[in-house]
């Protein structure tokens, strides 16, 4: 299948445009995250463990909140996004926090061309896959910033969500990555002002496609696992089960919405 050729300009616009929207919405809550709150949630913060003096690329990073906090843990943290606007507010907010954090506006496929080879971790989560055409080209640039004994810690929302509606009332798109999925929203996941650029271009990977595609690197899945909720209440028709947990309403339980993958490079 062959991509939307103009869709990296296109989302590129778009998340350009969700940049104020997002940093100033209750959903980033960047008060609470200046007086030293941190963005990461259970499951990543389960599988990162100790990250003292470990090496890590953020990818997909956005504002750079989850690279932020992994510095805060004591990390070396590179964050990349292809949003020069996310980027430029990263950086603002590192040097007003007093880390040393590290960002790079790239899209993720040209990675290993700004960013070194020897990273122990590169970590990518919650709604990042889905923006990127070809993901054989995503886990290839993962194994080269991988050094030998380096691990992938990937948490992202599960593709059987991106089947559905906006509002979960039907099946409207195919489970495996046959389409380029086109939309046009002036509303985003956070509370806030609607944003100006609503076009955007998606693709959905399935676990196959996903584990296939890290296998054919060559590197090797240490840990899955799946999860009947999201740590974000960013979808329609949620419900809270319990503090950070969030279902659809109405399929309560019966849906997977979050899965996770370690993978490491020998």
């Amino acid at each position: 299948m062959k991509p939307n050729e103009d869709y990296l300009n296109i989302n590129k616009s778009n998340w350009n445009s969700r940049v104020d929207t997002h940093y100033n919405s209750d959903f980033y809550d960047i008060n609470s995250f200046r007086i030293g709150e941190t963005s990461l949630n259970e499951i990543e913060l389960g599988l990162l463990g100790d990250v003292t003096a470990k090496k890590i690329a953020h990818l997909q990073c956005h504002f750079g909140l989850d690279s932020l906090s992994l510095t805060r843990m004591g990390a070396k943290v590179t964050g990349l996004d292809f949003s020069d606007k996310a980027i430029n507010t990263a950086k603002q907010l590192n040097s007003d926090l007093g880390l040393d954090a590290r960002f790079v506006c790239a899209d993720v496929y040209r990675a290993n061309e700004f960013l070194p080879n020897d990273f122990d971790i590169v970590f990518t989560t919650y709604g990042t896959i889905g923006w990127l055409p070809n993901i054989n080209k995503w886990a290839e640039t993962i194994k080269n910033l991988l050094k030998a004994g380096g691990k992938l810690i990937f948490v992202e929302f599960h593709p059987v969500l991106w089947m559905f509606d906006d509002n979960f009332n039907e099946i409207s798109y195919s489970y495996f990555n046959r389409e380029d999925i086109i939309t046009s929203s002036i509303e985003t996941y956070t509370d806030g002002e609607v944003i100006s650029q609503p076009k955007t271009v998606s693709w959905n990977h399935s676990l196959g496609e996903v584990m296939q595609a890290l296998k054919s690197q060559g590197l090797q899945i240490e840990d899955f696992n799946e999860y009947d909720y999201s740590p974000y209440d960013c979808f329609a028709n949620t419900t809270k089960i319990s503090e950070k947990k969030y279902q659809i309403k109405g399929m309560e339980g019966k849906l997977p919405m979050v899965y996770s993958v370690v993978a490491s490079r020998s």
